[in-house]
């Protein structure tokens, strides 16, 4: 069974009366343990997608299911049950408290859910994990941007997610430390069987995972396995006889469509 399932999933934007698809009738099936990369340009819906796959939005149209469970109609009381459960967000700014240490960040999402009598000793142990153990009394303005980083990720793990959503979480990095942490999130993903599912336009990073889905104007135009001969041509955005985009992404919504039926 697919830990994410969407099925013509859709996002618009109304501006008075013109209209924007965000998300144009996506279908996208996520295993469980996968690692995957959503690329494309700026504008092109990924981080829309991946707000809409953490259920921080809710889509327009279209289906969503998450372990074989719709999620449409869901109250905003069970969505943030799913998101406390389910999903742990990992986002290009950190988001730390700033007045909190380290271990108090990584607590901090235990204080709106389910509380653990052994929550102190976990979120030390994903410290550890992290190669934080000896920062864990330190606050957000003592850690370089790789150390917060490395604490935002103790944070989305300390519930136990299924499955991690990063949007750009090496934006501000330098490529050493960019490289630390994706190795990182791929010990995560080998080690405890952790899906991700990472946004990034850095074809480095992408070309680190094992999947890359690319989007043009909120539509999916290639969906490619690292072992494929056209995964490289995902990553840099190249279309076959160097056809323009905006066809392929109707061919690809063309396609989705189709698949559905």
């Amino acid at each position: 069974m697919p830990i994410l399932e969407a099925r013509r999933l859709t996002k618009v934007y109304r501006r008075g009366a013109s209209e924007v698809r965000a998300v144009d009738g996506i279908t996208l099936s996520v295993e469980p343990g996968e690692f995957m990369a959503i690329m494309g340009r700026s504008g092109s819906g990924k981080t829309t997608l991946l707000d809409l796959l953490g259920c921080l939005l809710r889509p327009t149209d279209g289906e969503l299911e998450i372990d074989g469970r719709s999620v449409i109609g869901a109250s905003d009381g069970e969505l943030a049950s799913i998101r406390r459960e389910r999903i742990g967000f990992v986002f290009q700014e950190f988001n730390l408290i700033p007045s909190l240490t380290a271990i108090e960040n990584v607590l901090l999402p235990l204080r709106y859910g389910r509380r653990r009598r052994d929550a102190k000793r976990r979120a030390t142990q994903l410290l550890e994990l992290v190669g934080l153990a000896s920062r864990a009394s330190h606050r957000p303005t003592e850690l370089s941007g790789g150390e917060q980083q490395r604490v935002a990720i103790a944070r989305a793990l300390v519930n136990e997610p299924a499955v991690i959503l990063a949007d750009e979480p090496t934006g501000e990095l330098d490529s050493t430390t960019s490289d630390t942490l994706m190795g990182t999130l791929r010990d995560l993903n080998r080690e405890r069987g952790v899906t991700m599912i990472i946004v990034t336009h850095d074809d480095a990073i992408a070309g680190a995972t094992d999947r890359v889905v690319r989007l043009t104007d909120g539509r999916v135009v290639a969906d490619e396995a690292s072992g494929s001969r056209a995964f490289r041509r995902a990553l840099s955005g190249e279309r076959p006889n160097g056809r323009d985009g905006r066809v392929w992404a109707r061919l690809g919504g063309l396609l989705e469509r189709a698949r559905s039926r």
